[in-house]
């Protein structure tokens, strides 16, 4: 959970800082996305409050590089993941030193909204099970997260973002810059950038499938998979025993977990928290 709130804060903040840059100032680039290359010139000032979102993204993507190699669960895409950090912050350091930040507002606005919902969605996926009572607030929270996630991914990373990113750099910026530096070089990064968000749709149109279908009962986040979980060994039929219906006890990793609440003396794996459900009986322990 600390993760996911860490996650949800900076998204928050990186997401509204851009949405007011875009929506709240004189910058036309959301209403007019081929103004991203009108009066561009090689080593042109970077504005202050440009640089500024620049900084929070550069440390942050730099961070989650670390992060994924070493302080993450290794998961199904956890080297699609990696391939995504690399590439954006390869964007990010890229873009601001060849001056193509207007274009890189529009990418982090586009971008970090999906994220704010997911990180909302998951926090809530942990609160409504806590202390193994169904807080139903958090359960329907969780489930409007989880829609709303859903369509803004394909409305802003699968539509906007082609709209007006891929049109401007593919198509407008050899009309404002005929010469445009390195126009191959960011191409494919962005196209990069749009493979991988297809798929990860493919991922959000299983959990779809799963819930409309009746295989899954409720939402849970399909990229939490822990590797090392899927291959480790099963427990035995005496170790199975342990985990009993009617016994918050189960077993992650053969090693005893207090239901929901993690495994004993600390935190569980965000995989095995997100499958785990306490369910209710009648309104006892409804919030």
């Amino acid at each position: 959970m600390p993760e996911s709130a860490w996650k949800f804060l900076v998204y928050l903040g990186c997401w509204s800082y851009s949405a007011y840059l875009l929506l709240g100032t004189d910058y036309p680039f959301f209403h007019d996305p081929p103004s991203v290359f009108y009066d561009w010139m090689p080593g042109m000032a970077v504005p202050q409050d440009i640089a500024a979102e620049y900084l929070l993204q550069g440390s942050f993507y730099g961070h989650s590089v670390y992060a994924t190699l070493y302080m993450d669960t290794w998961r199904r895409d956890s080297v699609v993941m990696l391939a995504h950090h690399v590439v954006t912050l390869a964007l990010i350091i890229c873009s601001y030193a060849f001056r193509y930040h207007n274009v890189g507002l529009l990418v982090f606005f586009l971008h970090d909204i999906t994220d704010v919902q997911l990180e909302f969605t998951k926090l809530n996926t942990y609160f409504k099970a806590a202390g193994g009572t169904y807080h139903r607030l958090h359960g329907l929270l969780a489930d409007l997260g989880c829609l709303c996630f859903c369509v803004s991914w394909f409305w802003f990373r699968l539509y906007w973002f082609p709209l007006k990113v891929l049109y401007a750099t593919l198509h407008t910026s050899l009309i404002s810059v005929p010469d445009i530096p390195f126009y191959f070089f960011f191409n494919a990064l962005l196209l990069l950038l749009t493979v991988m968000n297809l798929y990860w749709f493919l991922y959000i149109v299983a959990l779809a499938v799963k819930v409309l279908t009746g295989q899954m009962r409720e939402v849970s986040d399909l990229r939490e998979y822990d590797w090392a979980e899927a291959h480790s060994p099963k427990p035995s039929k005496a170790e199975g025993q342990r985990s009993r219906p009617g016994d918050r006890t189960m077993l992650i990793h053969g090693k005893p977990s207090q239901g929901c609440g993690g495994p004993v003396g600390g935190e569980g794996p965000p995989a095995a928290f997100l499958k785990c459900r306490q369910e209710p009986s009648g309104s006892h322990g409804r919030t």
